[in-house]
């Protein structure tokens, strides 16, 4: 009878195969998480914008309470939110030009009025997104997505 050996070999290590899917999964992940993430922060500075509506709105309330009048930075023909409005709104409203943090939001603000009524503008320094606020405290947003 001859004696016939068998040797069993054993892998220590991956397949490139197996390799190349884990890879794969992994690069799925990333992108997914990803989109997600830049979802998470524009939606997180939407609300951040939507809030210091808020606070300015009871700083017009403020305003007006001390001087008889709406704050106006602007007409609603003439509301143009950029930096030096932005500037002018935390001055005049907050006593600190560099109250609002419109650069970490990326939205600038302004404030037009009437005799009795005032809206707050926040416009997206990168979109066509525009959040306002009324007396009323009403919130619209145009073209936010």
């Amino acid at each position: 009878m001859s004696k016939l050996k068998f040797y069993i070999t054993r892998s220590s290590g991956f397949t490139l195969i197996e390799l190349l899917v884990v890879v794969a999964v992994l690069g799925i992940l990333a992108a997914v998480g990803t989109v997600s993430y830049n979802g998470y922060v524009t939606s997180a500075k939407k609300s951040s914008a939507e809030n210091f509506l808020q606070q300015a709105s009871l700083a017009q309330l403020e305003y007006y309470t001390n001087t008889g009048e709406y704050y106006p930075s602007g007409t609603a023909d003439t509301c143009s939110a950029n930096e030096n409005t932005s500037k002018l709104l935390g001055q005049d409203l907050f006593n600190d030009e560099k109250y609002i943090a419109y650069n970490e939001m990326e939205f600038y603000f302004c404030s037009y009025a009437s005799e009795t009524t005032y809206t707050i503008l926040a416009e997206d320094q990168n979109s066509d997104c525009q959040i306002s606020l009324t007396k009323n405290q009403a919130i619209q947003r145009e073209n936010c997505g």
